[in-house]
Parts: C-alpha cells; sequence; structure tokens
C-alpha cells in the first residue's frame, strides 16, 4: 500500500465511527463537549482510531468540518470511501504531547495505521466543536537517531505559560532568519551553546551535529529549502512552527515543534511530508489554509 493511501486512511481513521455520530442526540454531544476540555477531546478523539469508541466523535461539528488532509475528501462525506478499508482493531495510537494555542489544539502522536507512523495533528475548535483539521505524518524510523533519540521522546512538561508570547516569537525569528532566509551567522544566536537535544531521525545532538547533517546534505546535492511560514502555535516552552518548502525536489510540508528553555532553542521534533500534486487533491481546501 502506497504513502498517500496510507496518509489518507490515517485521517480517515480519526473519524472511524463518523457516521454513527452524526445520529447521536445533540444534547447529549453538547452536554459531553462542555465537560471535556479541548485538550482532552482531541486525545479521546484519536485513542477511539485504535478503540472504535463512537461518542469522542461526537466532539466534531458535523455540519462544518474542514479538511486539510489532501488525501481526503472534504466533510464528513469524504471519509465513507476510506473508512471500509480499515481492518477492526488494526490501528494502535499513543499521544504523546498536546498543546494548545486559543482555538487551535496540536497534537503528537504515536500511530501504528498501516504500518508505524509520527504524527502531528492540528485542530480548530470553534463554539466547543471541532471545525478543520491539519495533520501531518511521516513514517516511523526503524532505530533511534545518531544519539540514541527517537521522534516522540524528551521532555513532556508544559511551563513557563506566562513566557508562550515571547518564546513564540524567538522560534518564529530562528525559522524566519535560519530556515527561510539561510542567515546560518545567526544560527549560534538561538542556542546554549551546543546544549541542543535532537529528535529527527537523522541529524544528531548539537549545533554540532545540525552542522555535520547539512555539511552531508550539501556533499549529496539535496536541497532542503523552507519557502514560507505558514502558522506558529505555542504553550509555554513548546512552539509548533507549519511551513512549506523542498526537500530532496520535492514540494514538502514541514511541521517543526521546539522547546524553548531560558530564552534558547534546547529540543527540536519535527515531521516532513511531501504535498500531493494538485491534480491528485481530494479535497480544494489546500495543505495549510490558515
Amino acid at each position: 500500500m502506497n504513502m498517500d493511501k496510507m496518509s489518507a486512511l490515517f485521517a480517515m481513521g480519526l473519524l472511524l465511527m463518523a457516521v454513527k455520530s452524526v445520529a447521536a442526540p445533540t444534547t447529549e454531544r453538547k452536554e459531553t463537549a462542555m465537560t471535556v476540555t479541548a485538550k482532552e477531546q482531541v486525545v479521546q478523539l484519536l485513542k477511539s482510531i485504535e478503540t472504535g469508541e463512537a461518542a469522542p466523535v461526537g466532539y466534531i461539528n458535523a455540519e462544518k468540518y474542514i479538511q486539510h488532509n489532501l488525501n481526503v475528501g472534504d466533510g464528513l462525506a469524504g471519509f465513507g470511501a476510506v473508512l471500509q478499508q480499515l481492518p477492526k482493531g488494526s490501528a494502535k495510537v499513543n499521544t504523546v504531547r498536546v498543546l494548545q494555542d486559543g482555538d487551535f489544539v496540536v497534537s503528537h502522536t504515536e500511530y501504528d495505521f498501516f504500518g508505524p507512523k509520527i504524527g502531528f495533528d492540528v485542530f480548530r475548535f470553534e463554539h466547543g466543536k471541532i471545525v478543520e483539521h491539519w495533520d501531518n505524518l511521516q513514517e516511523t524510523p526503524a532505530k533511534a537517531n545518531p544519539s540514541g533519540h527517537t521522534m516522540t521522546d524528551g521532555d513532556k512538561v508544559i511551563r513557563d505559560i506566562e513566557k508562550t508570547a515571547a518564546n513564540k516569537t524567538l522560534v518564529a525569528h530562528f525559522v524566519d532568519d535560519v530556515l527561510v532566509n539561510g542567515k546560518l551567522e545567526k544560527l549560534a544566536n538561538y542556542f546554549d551553546g551546543d546544549h541542543y537535544i535532537q529528535h529527527n531521525p537523522a541529524i544528531a545532538d548539537g549545533l554540532s551535529g545540525l552542522g555535520a547533517a547539512l555539511k552531508y546534505l550539501a556533499e549529496q546535492g539535496i536541497t532542503m529549502k523552507y519557502a514560507r511560514v505558514h502558522k506558529v502555535l505555542g504553550e509555554g516552552n513548546f512552539v509548533l512552527v507549519i511551513s512549506e518548502g523542498e526537500f530532496a525536489g520535492k514540494w514538502t510540508s514541514f511541521y517543526d515543534l521546539f522547546r524553548v528553555q531560558d530564552g534558547k532553542i534546547a529540543e527540536h521534533w519535527d515531521t516532513m511530508e511531501t504535498i500531493p500534486a494538485k491534480q491528485d487533491w481530494k479535497n480544494q481546501n489546500g495543505k495549510f489554509g490558515f
């Protein structure tokens, strides 16, 4: 099974019981949403991919659900075509991190869904219901990175809520300066020396590890260029940046999660996903659309 189909099936799995939930009593769904936080709703919804539980799908606004996974049709109607392809009891879900920025909730999750994957999902809430969804998926590597880290291990605790705005600004400036505009002379300004924990599966810790990886890519003629930042979301010491650009000649969606400590970038997780050609899109909402 190819990656496009797997990605589509994954997103469809978010609403495994969607058809049943549409018929559920409206009053019951409203009461549930009022007693469960947005973060908890997202965790429960994702877990329902594994359990098949119907109730969490009631957190979604069945009349307005905008889908940005380009391998899936828009709204609830887009899910029917692939739901039946998901073998019962085959999925596993472990959400590792959840953060909230206003109406947006971000999850960082380990999936086993037609093969292991790491995913970032972003859900937008409106009047207590989920009305929009973005995601970015990458196959889980067979082994840890050169420093022994996985794509999801590391710090999970949200701290420094009062520094959210400052941390978002710091990370946004780093991405703009270094990743978008290539101002490598500013790189060291954003880090505490070589103390930097890296979870990218191909890169070792520290600025030294990052430098070695960039050198290798250059030697192999592999380009990695960030062209545009679409959204910066954060809570406390965690900041997610959603961007698009080019990797190895393919237009790519970059989701980068940073942990900030004492005004410096201390830890990094990411996923990269190739953006399909427009003629292959199953909806016209675009990969980003923020």
